[in-house]
């Protein structure tokens, strides 16, 4: 096995681990993160602004589920959502 090949694999089992510490994670597009905010009681989202080419992070849960969405723009976050800001929000890739 080559080196490359080797770091490839350890970084697989990073990931891997990360996603079992999390749980799932579903990425969604902006505007289904907003759809089911708007289905969710008293739903808390988690923010983070961040990078050179500023992206908006965004998590919130849903029925057990973590659901979670970057964006260019801010989203328009209903007044009623409780929001926590973030200095990093972090998500394994895939």
């Amino acid at each position: 096995m080559t080196n490359g090949a080797a770091g490839a694999g350890g970084a697989m089992v990073v990931i891997a681990n990360a996603i079992k510490a999390s749980g799932a994670i579903v990425r969604v597009e902006p505007q289904e993160f907003l759809n089911i905010l708007s289905k969710a009681k008293e739903p808390l989202v988690v923010y983070s602004r961040a990078g050179f080419l500023t992206q908006h992070k965004y998590l919130t849960s849903y029925k057990g589920l973590i659901f979670f969405a970057k964006s260019k723009e801010q989203l328009l976050i209903p007044a009623s959502v409780e929001i926590v800001n973030a200095k990093k929000i972090w998500v394994p890739e895939m």
